[in-house]
Protein backbone atom coordinates (compact mmCIF):
# COMPACT_ATOMS: atom_id res chain seq x y z
CA UNK A 1 0.00 0.00 0.00
CA UNK A 2 1.46 3.25 -0.91
CA UNK A 3 0.42 6.21 1.07
CA UNK A 4 1.40 9.96 1.02
CA UNK A 5 2.07 11.98 3.72
CA UNK A 6 0.36 15.75 4.41
CA UNK A 7 2.05 18.58 2.06
CA UNK A 8 2.17 21.23 4.48
CA UNK A 9 0.25 24.58 2.79
CA UNK A 10 -1.77 22.34 0.59
CA UNK A 11 -4.63 19.54 0.54
CA UNK A 12 -4.65 16.53 -0.93
CA UNK A 13 -6.19 16.01 -4.49
CA UNK A 14 -7.75 12.95 -3.80
CA UNK A 15 -5.34 10.95 -6.58
CA UNK A 16 -3.32 9.18 -4.20
CA UNK A 17 -4.13 7.87 -0.28
CA UNK A 18 -2.89 9.98 2.72
CA UNK A 19 -2.05 9.29 5.97
CA UNK A 20 -2.20 11.88 8.55
CA UNK A 21 -0.18 9.74 10.81
CA UNK A 22 -2.15 10.48 13.64
CA UNK A 23 -2.60 8.77 17.42
CA UNK A 24 -6.21 8.16 18.34
CA UNK A 25 -8.04 10.56 20.75
CA UNK A 26 -10.88 10.68 23.06
CA UNK A 27 -12.51 13.66 20.98
CA UNK A 28 -12.26 13.98 17.12
CA UNK A 29 -12.96 16.80 14.95
CA UNK A 30 -13.05 16.87 11.00
CA UNK A 31 -13.70 20.00 8.86
CA UNK A 32 -12.80 21.33 5.64
CA UNK A 33 -11.85 24.55 7.05
CA UNK A 34 -8.98 25.56 7.96
CA UNK A 35 -10.32 28.64 9.86
CA UNK A 36 -12.32 26.21 11.96
CA UNK A 37 -8.68 24.27 12.75
CA UNK A 38 -6.73 26.99 13.62
CA UNK A 39 -9.73 28.44 15.74
CA UNK A 40 -9.78 25.07 17.76
CA UNK A 41 -6.45 24.31 18.05
CA UNK A 42 -6.04 27.66 19.66
CA UNK A 43 -9.11 26.86 21.77
CA UNK A 44 -6.95 23.59 22.82
CA UNK A 45 -3.50 25.34 23.78
CA UNK A 46 -5.78 27.87 25.98
CA UNK A 47 -7.06 24.66 27.95
CA UNK A 48 -3.93 23.50 28.72
CA UNK A 49 -3.07 26.55 30.48
CA UNK A 50 -6.03 26.11 33.29
CA UNK A 51 -4.34 22.76 34.89
CA UNK A 52 -8.00 22.34 37.23
CA UNK A 53 -9.61 21.57 33.52
CA UNK A 54 -10.82 18.39 32.17
CA UNK A 55 -8.47 17.87 29.21
CA UNK A 56 -9.78 14.62 27.06
CA UNK A 57 -7.24 13.87 23.82
CA UNK A 58 -8.37 16.17 20.74
CA UNK A 59 -7.70 15.39 17.02
CA UNK A 60 -8.09 18.00 15.02
CA UNK A 61 -8.07 17.15 10.92
CA UNK A 62 -8.74 18.58 7.42
CA UNK A 63 -11.45 16.72 5.72
CA UNK A 64 -9.78 18.07 2.14
CA UNK A 65 -6.79 15.50 3.69
CA UNK A 66 -9.56 12.66 3.11
CA UNK A 67 -10.84 12.24 -0.01
CA UNK A 68 -9.35 9.32 -1.21
CA UNK A 69 -11.39 6.46 -0.03
CA UNK A 70 -7.96 4.67 1.02
CA UNK A 71 -7.09 7.57 3.17
CA UNK A 72 -10.95 7.67 4.57
CA UNK A 73 -11.01 3.56 5.56
CA UNK A 74 -7.54 4.19 7.16
CA UNK A 75 -8.84 7.05 9.21
CA UNK A 76 -11.77 5.66 10.17
CA UNK A 77 -10.03 2.12 11.38
CA UNK A 78 -7.43 3.94 13.68
CA UNK A 79 -8.71 6.88 14.92
CA UNK A 80 -12.54 7.57 14.33
CA UNK A 81 -13.07 3.44 15.68
CA UNK A 82 -10.64 4.15 19.01
CA UNK A 83 -12.77 7.51 19.40
CA UNK A 84 -15.19 8.65 22.11
CA UNK A 85 -16.87 11.54 20.46
CA UNK A 86 -16.76 12.43 16.69
CA UNK A 87 -17.75 15.75 15.45
CA UNK A 88 -17.97 16.61 11.40
CA UNK A 89 -18.57 19.95 10.24
CA UNK A 90 -19.34 19.46 6.36
CA UNK A 91 -20.12 21.82 4.03
CA UNK A 92 -22.31 21.04 0.54
CA UNK A 93 -23.97 18.09 2.42
CA UNK A 94 -23.38 14.30 2.09
CA UNK A 95 -22.73 14.09 -1.32
CA UNK A 96 -19.66 16.19 -0.87
CA UNK A 97 -17.84 14.01 1.20
CA UNK A 98 -20.31 10.82 0.61
CA UNK A 99 -17.97 7.93 0.77
CA UNK A 100 -16.30 9.56 3.94
CA UNK A 101 -19.69 9.98 5.77
CA UNK A 102 -20.82 6.10 5.07
CA UNK A 103 -18.08 4.89 6.56
CA UNK A 104 -17.67 7.18 9.98
CA UNK A 105 -21.54 6.31 10.45
CA UNK A 106 -21.31 2.64 10.23
CA UNK A 107 -17.85 2.67 12.22
CA UNK A 108 -19.73 4.86 15.03
CA UNK A 109 -23.36 3.42 14.95
CA UNK A 110 -21.27 -0.49 15.09
CA UNK A 111 -19.27 0.85 17.93
CA UNK A 112 -21.67 2.89 19.79
CA UNK A 113 -19.62 6.25 19.18
CA UNK A 114 -21.06 9.36 19.76
CA UNK A 115 -21.73 11.28 16.79
CA UNK A 116 -22.49 15.13 15.78
CA UNK A 117 -22.51 16.02 11.71
CA UNK A 118 -23.38 19.87 11.63
CA UNK A 119 -23.24 22.01 8.36
CA UNK A 120 -20.23 23.78 7.00
CA UNK A 121 -22.20 26.84 6.93
CA UNK A 122 -25.22 28.65 8.56
CA UNK A 123 -27.88 26.58 6.73
CA UNK A 124 -29.63 24.01 8.95
CA UNK A 125 -29.59 20.29 7.26
CA UNK A 126 -31.66 18.17 8.23
CA UNK A 127 -29.90 15.13 6.69
CA UNK A 128 -26.77 16.02 8.80
CA UNK A 129 -28.45 16.01 11.82
CA UNK A 130 -30.69 13.14 11.16
CA UNK A 131 -27.22 10.93 10.81
CA UNK A 132 -25.87 12.42 14.14
CA UNK A 133 -26.48 9.64 17.08
CA UNK A 134 -26.67 12.94 19.43
CA UNK A 135 -29.51 14.63 20.59
CA UNK A 136 -31.17 17.60 17.93
CA UNK A 137 -30.26 20.16 21.37
CA UNK A 138 -27.06 19.04 21.50
CA UNK A 139 -26.50 19.28 17.56
CA UNK A 140 -27.56 22.34 17.16
CA UNK A 141 -25.56 23.90 19.96
CA UNK A 142 -22.00 22.46 18.44
CA UNK A 143 -23.49 24.03 14.89
CA UNK A 144 -24.08 27.39 16.84
CA UNK A 145 -20.22 26.93 18.36
CA UNK A 146 -19.04 27.32 14.50
CA UNK A 147 -20.97 29.54 13.18
CA UNK A 148 -20.73 32.17 15.71
CA UNK A 149 -17.22 31.72 15.87
CA UNK A 150 -14.30 33.24 17.89
CA UNK A 151 -11.83 32.62 21.09
CA UNK A 152 -14.66 32.48 23.59
CA UNK A 153 -17.19 29.88 21.10
CA UNK A 154 -14.39 27.66 20.67
CA UNK A 155 -13.28 27.50 24.03
CA UNK A 156 -16.90 26.78 24.91
CA UNK A 157 -17.10 24.42 22.05
CA UNK A 158 -14.40 22.05 23.84
CA UNK A 159 -15.89 22.73 27.12
CA UNK A 160 -19.16 20.71 25.90
CA UNK A 161 -17.56 18.66 24.26
CA UNK A 162 -15.64 17.45 26.64
CA UNK A 163 -19.13 17.61 29.05
CA UNK A 164 -20.83 15.03 26.56
CA UNK A 165 -18.27 12.42 27.79
CA UNK A 166 -19.83 12.66 31.36
CA UNK A 167 -17.23 15.21 33.13
CA UNK A 168 -18.35 17.63 35.06
CA UNK A 169 -17.27 20.30 32.83
CA UNK A 170 -18.91 24.17 32.86
CA UNK A 171 -19.47 25.59 29.60
CA UNK A 172 -21.92 28.61 28.59
CA UNK A 173 -24.11 28.89 25.61
CA UNK A 174 -22.98 29.86 21.73
CA UNK A 175 -22.32 33.89 22.14
CA UNK A 176 -23.42 35.94 18.86
CA UNK A 177 -21.01 37.24 16.71
CA UNK A 178 -21.83 40.35 14.61
CA UNK A 179 -22.39 39.67 11.15
CA UNK A 180 -19.99 42.40 10.14
CA UNK A 181 -17.56 44.91 12.14
CA UNK A 182 -14.75 46.72 12.31
CA UNK A 183 -11.75 44.74 12.98
CA UNK A 184 -8.31 45.97 14.93
CA UNK A 185 -5.04 44.12 16.16
CA UNK A 186 -4.97 43.54 19.29
CA UNK A 187 -8.28 44.63 20.12
CA UNK A 188 -10.98 42.34 18.37
CA UNK A 189 -13.74 44.13 16.85
CA UNK A 190 -13.88 47.58 17.50
CA UNK A 191 -16.08 50.81 17.14
CA UNK A 192 -15.59 53.30 14.57
CA UNK A 193 -15.39 56.40 16.80
CA UNK A 194 -12.99 54.90 18.98
CA UNK A 195 -11.14 53.77 15.43
CA UNK A 196 -11.40 57.89 14.36
CA UNK A 197 -9.57 58.61 17.24
CA UNK A 198 -6.43 57.11 16.19
CA UNK A 199 -6.84 58.62 12.14
CA UNK A 200 -4.82 61.76 10.76
CA UNK A 201 -7.18 64.43 9.85
CA UNK A 202 -8.01 64.69 6.67
CA UNK A 203 -6.08 62.01 5.25
CA UNK A 204 -7.67 59.26 2.86
CA UNK A 205 -9.33 56.56 4.43
CA UNK A 206 -8.38 53.27 2.68
CA UNK A 207 -11.41 50.42 3.82
CA UNK A 208 -10.13 46.75 3.88
CA UNK A 209 -13.01 44.27 3.44
CA UNK A 210 -12.27 40.66 4.61
CA UNK A 211 -14.20 37.85 5.71
CA UNK A 212 -15.84 37.04 9.24
CA UNK A 213 -13.88 33.49 9.15
CA UNK A 214 -10.66 35.18 9.03
CA UNK A 215 -11.59 37.38 12.57
CA UNK A 216 -12.95 34.11 13.85
CA UNK A 217 -10.03 32.02 13.57
CA UNK A 218 -7.48 35.08 14.32
CA UNK A 219 -6.17 33.92 10.91
CA UNK A 220 -4.85 37.78 10.04
CA UNK A 221 -1.53 37.94 9.42
CA UNK A 222 -2.13 39.96 5.88
CA UNK A 223 -4.91 42.49 7.21
CA UNK A 224 -2.43 43.21 10.02
CA UNK A 225 0.59 44.05 7.58
CA UNK A 226 -1.76 45.64 5.61
CA UNK A 227 -2.90 48.02 8.64
CA UNK A 228 0.72 48.49 9.55
CA UNK A 229 1.62 49.57 5.82
CA UNK A 230 -1.10 52.18 5.42
CA UNK A 231 -0.58 53.62 8.74
CA UNK A 232 3.29 54.02 7.72
CA UNK A 233 2.06 55.97 4.43
CA UNK A 234 -0.26 58.23 6.40
CA UNK A 235 -3.60 56.84 5.32
CA UNK A 236 -6.16 55.64 7.53
CA UNK A 237 -7.23 52.14 7.60
CA UNK A 238 -10.91 50.77 8.42
CA UNK A 239 -10.56 47.16 8.24
CA UNK A 240 -13.53 45.45 7.73
CA UNK A 241 -15.05 41.97 8.28
CA UNK A 242 -17.63 40.72 6.46
CA UNK A 243 -20.14 37.41 6.71
CA UNK A 244 -20.69 37.49 3.20
CA UNK A 245 -20.72 40.85 0.75
CA UNK A 246 -23.92 39.14 -0.96
CA UNK A 247 -25.78 38.68 2.78
CA UNK A 248 -27.85 41.84 3.15
CA UNK A 249 -27.07 42.00 6.72
CA UNK A 250 -23.49 42.30 5.97
CA UNK A 251 -24.41 44.59 3.45
CA UNK A 252 -26.09 47.07 5.35
CA UNK A 253 -23.19 47.34 8.13
CA UNK A 254 -20.81 48.16 5.38
CA UNK A 255 -23.16 51.04 3.88
CA UNK A 256 -23.30 52.25 7.24
CA UNK A 257 -19.75 52.51 7.96
CA UNK A 258 -18.88 53.71 4.89
CA UNK A 259 -22.03 56.84 5.43
CA UNK A 260 -20.07 57.65 8.42
CA UNK A 261 -16.52 57.36 6.75
CA UNK A 262 -16.29 57.36 3.03
CA UNK A 263 -13.38 55.40 1.73
CA UNK A 264 -11.08 57.04 -0.75
CA UNK A 265 -10.10 53.49 -1.86
CA UNK A 266 -11.71 49.99 -1.22
CA UNK A 267 -9.16 47.01 -0.85
CA UNK A 268 -11.36 43.86 -1.15
CA UNK A 269 -9.90 40.77 -0.22
CA UNK A 270 -13.07 38.52 -0.05
CA UNK A 271 -13.64 35.96 -3.04
CA UNK A 272 -16.54 35.75 -5.87
CA UNK A 273 -18.37 38.31 -6.92
CA UNK A 274 -22.01 39.79 -5.89
CA UNK A 275 -23.51 40.23 -9.98
CA UNK A 276 -22.91 37.10 -11.81
CA UNK A 277 -21.82 36.54 -15.36
CA UNK A 278 -23.53 37.82 -18.22
CA UNK A 279 -27.05 38.57 -15.66
CA UNK A 280 -27.89 42.03 -13.89
CA UNK A 281 -25.44 43.98 -12.00
CA UNK A 282 -26.37 43.57 -8.68
CA UNK A 283 -26.35 46.08 -5.31
CA UNK A 284 -22.60 45.58 -3.89
CA UNK A 285 -21.84 47.40 -0.71
CA UNK A 286 -18.25 48.55 -2.13
CA UNK A 287 -19.73 49.52 -5.30
CA UNK A 288 -21.97 52.26 -2.52
CA UNK A 289 -19.35 54.75 -2.13
CA UNK A 290 -17.94 54.69 -6.05
CA UNK A 291 -14.28 54.51 -6.00
CA UNK A 292 -12.14 52.06 -6.77
CA UNK A 293 -11.96 49.09 -5.51
CA UNK A 294 -8.89 46.78 -5.83
CA UNK A 295 -9.22 42.90 -5.21
CA UNK A 296 -6.24 41.73 -2.98
CA UNK A 297 -5.92 37.84 -3.23
CA UNK A 298 -5.03 35.88 -0.38
CA UNK A 299 -4.43 32.74 -2.33
CA UNK A 300 -5.44 28.88 -0.99
CA UNK A 301 -2.73 27.43 -2.46
CA UNK A 302 1.05 27.13 -0.91
CA UNK A 303 4.02 29.98 -2.12
CA UNK A 304 6.35 27.61 -3.59
CA UNK A 305 3.84 25.88 -5.77
CA UNK A 306 3.05 29.23 -7.06
CA UNK A 307 6.98 30.20 -7.43
CA UNK A 308 8.04 26.87 -9.17
CA UNK A 309 4.88 26.57 -11.63
CA UNK A 310 3.97 28.14 -14.67
CA UNK A 311 0.77 29.08 -14.44
CA UNK A 312 0.75 31.04 -11.12
CA UNK A 313 -2.27 31.02 -9.14
CA UNK A 314 -4.07 27.87 -8.97
CA UNK A 315 -7.29 27.42 -11.23
CA UNK A 316 -9.66 27.75 -8.50
CA UNK A 317 -7.71 31.03 -7.43
CA UNK A 318 -7.83 32.49 -10.67
CA UNK A 319 -12.11 31.65 -10.98
CA UNK A 320 -12.70 32.73 -7.00
CA UNK A 321 -10.15 36.03 -6.95
CA UNK A 322 -9.73 37.47 -10.35
CA UNK A 323 -12.63 36.10 -13.29
CA UNK A 324 -15.33 36.66 -11.04
CA UNK A 325 -14.02 39.06 -9.00
CA UNK A 326 -13.82 41.39 -12.46
CA UNK A 327 -17.20 41.07 -12.95
CA UNK A 328 -17.82 43.32 -9.98
CA UNK A 329 -15.53 45.96 -11.82
CA UNK A 330 -12.50 45.09 -9.20
CA UNK A 331 -9.09 46.23 -10.11
CA UNK A 332 -7.18 43.34 -9.67
CA UNK A 333 -4.07 43.90 -7.87
CA UNK A 334 -1.80 40.68 -6.35
CA UNK A 335 -1.38 37.99 -4.36
CA UNK A 336 -0.22 38.98 -0.86
CA UNK A 337 -0.28 35.92 1.22
CA UNK A 338 -0.31 32.12 0.81
CA UNK A 339 -1.01 29.59 3.01
CA UNK A 340 1.52 27.84 4.86
CA UNK A 341 2.00 25.35 8.13
CA UNK A 342 2.41 28.27 10.73
CA UNK A 343 3.27 25.55 13.28
CA UNK A 344 2.61 21.51 14.56
CA UNK A 345 0.30 21.47 16.93
CA UNK A 346 1.05 18.61 19.33
CA UNK A 347 -1.82 18.73 21.10
CA UNK A 348 -4.19 18.02 18.34
CA UNK A 349 -1.38 16.50 15.98
CA UNK A 350 -2.70 19.05 13.15
CA UNK A 351 -0.78 21.01 10.85
CA UNK A 352 -1.95 24.64 11.55
CA UNK A 353 -2.53 26.01 8.27
CA UNK A 354 -2.80 29.84 8.30
CA UNK A 355 -2.34 32.59 5.57
CA UNK A 356 1.33 33.74 5.55
CA UNK A 357 1.67 37.19 4.00
CA UNK A 358 4.67 38.02 1.59
CA UNK A 359 6.21 41.37 2.98
CA UNK A 360 6.43 42.74 -0.24
CA UNK A 361 3.61 42.08 -2.24
CA UNK A 362 2.08 43.92 0.62
CA UNK A 363 4.03 46.96 0.34
CA UNK A 364 3.26 46.66 -3.20
CA UNK A 365 -1.01 46.61 -2.63
CA UNK A 366 0.10 49.64 0.05
CA UNK A 367 1.62 51.92 -2.54
CA UNK A 368 -1.05 51.09 -5.22
CA UNK A 369 -3.62 52.33 -2.44
CA UNK A 370 -1.73 55.42 -1.79
CA UNK A 371 -1.23 56.51 -5.61
CA UNK A 372 -4.49 55.87 -6.07
CA UNK A 373 -5.71 58.02 -3.27
CA UNK A 374 -3.50 61.16 -4.19
CA UNK A 375 -5.03 60.67 -7.96
CA UNK A 376 -8.40 60.59 -6.64
CA UNK A 377 -7.38 63.82 -5.08
CA UNK A 378 -5.64 65.70 -8.03
CA UNK A 379 -7.77 67.96 -9.63
CA UNK A 380 -8.61 66.37 -12.87
CA UNK A 381 -6.90 69.36 -14.86
CA UNK A 382 -3.93 68.04 -12.93
CA UNK A 383 -4.27 64.52 -13.89
CA UNK A 384 -1.83 63.13 -16.32
CA UNK A 385 -3.59 59.58 -17.22
CA UNK A 386 -2.32 57.44 -20.21
CA UNK A 387 -4.35 54.26 -21.74
CA UNK A 388 -3.13 51.57 -23.38
CA UNK A 389 -4.51 49.45 -25.54
CA UNK A 390 -4.02 46.14 -27.64
CA UNK A 391 -4.11 46.29 -31.47
CA UNK A 392 -3.25 43.03 -32.46
CA UNK A 393 -6.69 42.40 -34.18
CA UNK A 394 -6.67 42.81 -38.12
CA UNK A 395 -8.21 45.76 -38.59
CA UNK A 396 -7.78 49.14 -36.25
CA UNK A 397 -11.50 49.03 -35.35
CA UNK A 398 -11.28 46.10 -33.18
CA UNK A 399 -8.99 48.09 -31.03
CA UNK A 400 -8.09 46.91 -27.36
CA UNK A 401 -10.29 43.58 -28.90
CA UNK A 402 -12.63 41.49 -26.28
CA UNK A 403 -15.44 39.47 -27.38
CA UNK A 404 -18.58 41.18 -26.28
CA UNK A 405 -16.60 44.87 -25.49
CA UNK A 406 -16.45 48.22 -27.58
CA UNK A 407 -13.23 49.16 -25.75
CA UNK A 408 -13.42 52.71 -27.10
CA UNK A 409 -16.74 53.30 -25.99
CA UNK A 410 -16.21 51.81 -22.50
CA UNK A 411 -13.44 53.86 -21.93
CA UNK A 412 -14.69 57.27 -22.76
CA UNK A 413 -17.69 55.86 -20.55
Amino acid sequence: MHLLATKPGGISDGSEAVDLNQSPGDIIILSAADTDLLMLSAARGRQKSQPDLPVPSLRLANIMNLTHNMSVDLYTDSIIANAKLVIIRLLGGVNYWQYGIEQIVHCCRTAAIPLVIVPGDDQPDAELTGLSSQPTEACHRLWQYFVQGGPGNADNLLRYATSLLNNNTDWQEPAPLLRAGIYWPDSGSYDLSDLQKNWIPDAPIIAITFYRALFQAGNLEPVDLMIRGLQQRGLNPLPIYVTSLKESVSAGIVKSLFDQASPDIILNATSFSVSKPNGERADSPLEYPQVPVFQVIFAGGNEEDWREGLNGLSARDIAMNVALPEVDGRIISRAVSFKAEARYDEETQLPVIAYQAVPDRINFVCDLAENWAKLARTEPENRKLGLIFANYPNRDGRLGNGVGLDTPASTLN
